[in-house]
């Protein structure tokens, strides 16, 4: 039994933001069902890299989830989801605000569709404010919250993140706010909505750097691969490769400076102190290079870290997945999707009781569950049926099928052309 267990969330979100956060929480136990529109579904199932015909962007956030696609423009439409809705815990959405509302679902109505229904919306900007109708996208949310702004080798060459971490970290907060709530409504606490954006999400985490801005009126800006405050913290070039050293306590400083072989570096006046060293960064960094230069990385790797100094190489991403860590923590995992290809899947980063959370279920097809979905949701065989000739829903072979017709009639049209 996961903690989720017995949760039904009804998730309209796409792209990333949402569906991550729909992801961890189905990692937790919940039912997902995935409401996707009948014309293509969520869009990032057109995103890169692919593998075949599959969307790996898409796969990487839909882990452990049903999908039912629906046309949401109709009537018959919106009342399978209002049915849907009804028998639900929570709804997840990442709409602009007042898209709900336009589709016929606003606060009211949801309240009268199911009165402990709980809605967690994400959007760009938040509820309110100048920005509040602008779409918001990871990187432009990077850019206008400041996160850019310390992130790169200097204040002229600034980068984005290197992943989407303001829409992962939205999801991550909006999952957080929606087990609050659910839990909060057992304990007699009712929450209706539970809210977040990308750029309040952008804000949070800029903490100590915040921070700085918010009381020393400072404008930080971007520390290269050092730390922004802390000394000596950042890459350092070995005999061979660099690898990552990072000293955070005075203790630490001391068995580095033993283990560097110049156990006097530690009380030198220029870097005696966490301040001081700080202070002297480009001094201090200029003599650690050249003693880290006499040996290959690795050995620097083994005797700092069993001197209890944290480090590590600068691993690309198919070593760490491929790595003996990533293994002996089951990361990876292995399913087959509906279509008989095989998929290795990285797990959601969570245990339980020291059981890591697992992928039971592959990324679903668009519609690979809607004639389950329907059923469960009380609709008789020749309903669903009425319903996907009528094209209000889509099951995965009738979509398959939609497709490839469309994709002859255009190859055709051109063949013409």
């Amino acid at each position: 039994m996961l903690p989720l267990n017995g949760i039904r969330i009804i998730d309209l979100s796409r792209a990333l933001a949402g569906p991550y956060c729909t992801a961890l929480l189905a990692d937790l136990g919940a039912e997902i069902i995935k409401v996707e529109s009948i014309t293509g579904g969520d869009s990032s199932r057109s995103w890169p890299p692919f593998q075949g015909d599959h969307s790996l962007y898409f796969d990487s956030a839909n882990r452990n989830k049903k999908s039912i696609a629906l046309d949401l423009y109709s009537e018959a439409g919106r009342e399978v989801l209002s049915r849907l809705l009804s028998e639900a815990e929570a709804l997840v959405e990442n709409f602009k605000p007042g898209t709900l509302a336009k589709m016929g679902f606003s606060a009211e109505v949801l309240k009268t569709i199911n009165p402990r229904l709980i809605t967690t919306s994400i959007n760009g900007y938040g509820d309110h404010g100048p920005l509040r109708q602008r779409a918001g996208l990871d990187q432009v949310v990077q850019a206008i919250s400041g996160l850019t702004s310390v992130t790169g080798s200097s204040a002229e060459n600034t980068y984005r993140v290197g992943v989407p971490i303001v829409d992962i970290s939205s999801g991550m907060i909006a999952a957080v706010g929606l087990a609050a709530a659910l839990l909060g409504r057992e304990r007699g606490v009712e929450v209706e909505r539970v809210s977040t954006s990308l750029f309040e999400t952008a804000l949070g985490l800029a903490v100590f750097q915040g921070q700085r801005a918010l009381s020393l009126a400072e404008v930080p800006e971007p520390p290269g691969n050092d730390h922004p405050t802390i000394s000596p913290y950042g890459v350092f070039r070995s005999g061979t490769e660099a690898l990552v050293i990072a000293v955070g306590t005075e203790q630490q400083w001391s068995r580095f400076c033993v283990e560097l072989g110049q156990p006097g570096l530690a009380q030198d006046e220029r870097f005696s102190t966490g301040r001081d060293r700080t202070a002297n960064r480009a001094e201090l960094n200029d003599i650690i290079t050249t003693l880290l230069a006499e040996q290959p990385a690795s050995y620097w790797i083994d005797r700092l870290s069993a001197a209890g100094i944290p480090c590590g190489p600068i691993n690309n991403y198919l070593q760490a997945v491929e790595s003996e860590q990533a293994a002996a923590l089951g990361m990876v995992q292995q399913v087959s999707r509906a279509d008989g290809s095989e998929l290795r899947l990285l797990r959601g980063p969570l245990s339980i009781d020291s059981v890591p959370v697992s992928i039971t279920a592959a990324p679903p097809a668009l519609g690979e569950q809607t004639r389950q979905i329907l059923a469960a949701a009380g609709y008789q065989q020749e309903q669903v049926a009425d319903l996907l000739r009528a094209g209000v829903a889509g099951a995965t072979e009738q979509l398959e099928r939609a497709e490839r017709i469309e994709q002859a009639l255009t190859h055709q049209g051109g063949a013409k052309w």
